[in-house]
């Protein structure tokens, strides 16, 4: 999957620097793909970039679609290029902050400039692109319907709509899609968009030698476009459309009360025990999809397929659950079949057994070390980067999920035995810059692949973390500043990529 020792940094996209109060697919993005190039990076890793509700603090691991996207991505600076706005439709632009998203604010002005967008693209501007785009983009119609829907009944989740359209009865879905034809053509109008940019900027990434690493959930959102579309796939009540059970983790590091995710699970296999032919079509729809807008991908919580924890929707936390077998290599099996090579990392953390590690290992998939779960117990530890039995790994400082490595280290949840652990293995100090201790430890590693959240390269601290798990409100929020990635910051990390041989050729 790696063609050497190689290195990439992780940053969500809406982490980007620019001036529209969020990263977009402009030209932050592409200053970015500069900087990952002029510091011998290969590979960009970013979270999910589906659409996000305020319901859910904007989270990107709870989209209302699998397939669609963020549409708070797309740059208006670009827009203006293609004709569909002007330049005094940007004389106005809020004064946003440079450091945190405000996402009420960046909502909001999202729609103003996307509608004004939209006006011009029917005055006129319409495309054989745009009709092709339709045509050939299966999930779109039903994407675009839901939501105008959602707009429609004020946010409400779809199994609290008119019965007959939740239950998508063909005449109501005819009924409804003539009644919202503007809206459900402004959705589509706003994924046009958002693709035709994505396709420019992954080729800006291809062109500079930089391969983007993708991140789907394994689960899905119960408000969301794929679960009205395929009911039958997940495990619902089928008077009340609710999920009978919900998808979580056990008390783990992050939590002692585990967490429940409150996803619905999926219906593997029907009624006679035969796979669910709807269910692993979706699939097939949604790792093709992936595949057609990154070069890998990151599934998130990879042991749920060999085995996932159950919990009664009815159920307030996750501690009362129980473990229930997966696919397995059989749903792999399938997917290659239908898909073709899959270049997937394994998310691999939490309660991992040897099952699991079985799965993953037959497969071939990379899994995950994290060195922040290194130092906390003896020189058996797993994630010590001289434990690891192979260089089929990535290796990471931390995730989007872990504090800042400075802010873990001077945060009470690093003792000090793991502080002194850590200032041995590195042959290092109190007072020496521990980021640069930690990277230098994942160069150095055997892993195949290291890549360090930009938060750790740049020294921060625990106020610039990403998210906090089992949490639900005040994530996602950190954005960095231009100012920050300068020549020199490249050219040290560049000098630590050449050393420890990761540097592409």
């Amino acid at each position: 999957m790696f063609d050497g020792r190689r290195s990439g940094l992780l940053l969500h996209l809406t982490s980007l620097p620019g001036r529209f109060g969020v990263g977009t697919l402009g030209r932050g993005a592409k200053d970015f793909i500069d900087f990952l190039a002029e510091s011998g990076q290969r590979y960009w890793q970013i979270l999910p970039c589906g659409v996000v509700s305020p319901d859910f603090d904007c989270s990107p691991y709870m989209s209302l679609s699998a397939f669609a996207g963020n549409s708070l991505l797309i740059d208006p600076e670009l827009l203006v290029a293609e004709g569909l706005l002007e330049r005094k439709d940007l004389a106005d632009v809020p004064d946003f902050s440079e450091y945190s998203v405000d996402f009420d604010q960046v909502i909001r002005f999202n729609r103003r400039i996307m509608e004004t967008a939209f006006l011009a693209f029917q005055s006129g501007k319409s495309t054989a692109d745009f009709e092709a785009f339709c045509k050939t983009t299966r999930w779109l119609d039903d994407f675009a319907l839901f939501a105008a829907l959602h707009e429609q009944f004020s946010g409400k989740p779809w199994n609290e709509w008119p019965a007959d359209i939740a239950a998508r009865e063909p005449l109501a879905l005819a009924r409804w899609r003539e009644q919202l034809r503007e809206p459900v053509r402004y959705h589509q109008f706003v994924q046009f968009c958002f693709y035709a940019q994505w396709q420019q900027l992954r080729n800006y990434a291809a062109d500079n030698g930089i391969a983007l690493i993708g991140d789907i959930p394994i689960y899905v959102a119960q408000d969301s476009a794929d679960v009205w579309g395929n009911q039958a796939c997940f495990r619902l009540d089928s008077k009340t459309g609710l999920p009978t059970h919900v998808a979580g983790v056990p008390p783990d590091y992050f939590s002692e009360t585990g967490q429940r995710w409150g996803n619905p699970l999926f219906v593997w296999q029907d009624d006679a025990g035969h796979d669910n032919e709807s269910l692993y079509s979706w699939w097939a729809d949604r790792l093709l999809h992936s595949f057609h807008t990154v070069d890998l991908i990151r599934i998130d919580h990879f042991r749920g397929f060999e085995s996932y924890w159950e919990i009664a929707a009815d159920e307030a936390t996750a501690i009362n659950g129980r473990w229930v077998p997966g696919p397995g290599h059989h749903f792999f099996d399938e997917m290659k079949k239908r898909v073709g090579e899959l270049p997937i990392i394994a998310e691999d953390l939490g309660i991992i057994t040897p099952e699991v590690e079985r799965l993953r290992d037959d497969l071939g998939f990379p899994g995950m070390k994290i060195l922040q779960f290194a130092f906390d117990s003896d020189e058996h530890n797993a994630y010590l980067p001289h434990n690891y039995k192979s260089s089929n790994c990535v290796v990471y400082t931390g995730t989007h999920d872990n504090d800042t490595t400075v802010g873990w280290f001077l945060s009470d949840r690093a003792d000090q035995a793991s502080k002194d652990r850590v200032m041995r293995y590195a042959h290092s100090r109190i007072g020496a810059p521990v980021h640069w201790d930690f990277i230098r430890m994942a160069y150095s590693s055997v892993a195949a692949l290291a890549v360090i959240p930009l938060q750790d390269v740049l020294g921060f601290g625990s106020d610039c973390r990403m998210n906090m798990p089992s949490t639900s409100q005040g994530n996602w929020r950190w954005r960095c500043a231009p100012r920050f990635l300068t020549p020199e910051l490249a050219a040290r990390l560049k000098d630590e990529v050449i050393f420890y041989n990761r540097l592409p050729g």
